[in-house]
């Protein structure tokens, strides 16, 4: 069995991923199967809550220094 090495994974790639993984993806997943089942303002705002998460942490990432 071998083992991976982090020690090579910046917090902001951890951070991104964990984001992105966790909080994003299940909300657009989410908003296109509620447009599947004809429930358009539901699905389109679980899309449009996914874009505003990723939006928002794309502003709070370019504000901390690398």
């Amino acid at each position: 069995m071998t083992y991976v090495d982090t020690s090579d994974v910046s917090v902001r790639m951890f951070i991104t991923v964990l984001l992105v993984l966790l909080i994003i993806a299940p909300m657009i997943s989410l908003g296109v199967l509620r447009l599947f089942q004809s429930r358009q303002k539901a699905g389109l705002l679980l899309i449009g809550g996914g874009i505003a998460v990723y939006a928002v942490f794309r502003i709070a990432m370019s504000l901390i220094p690398a």
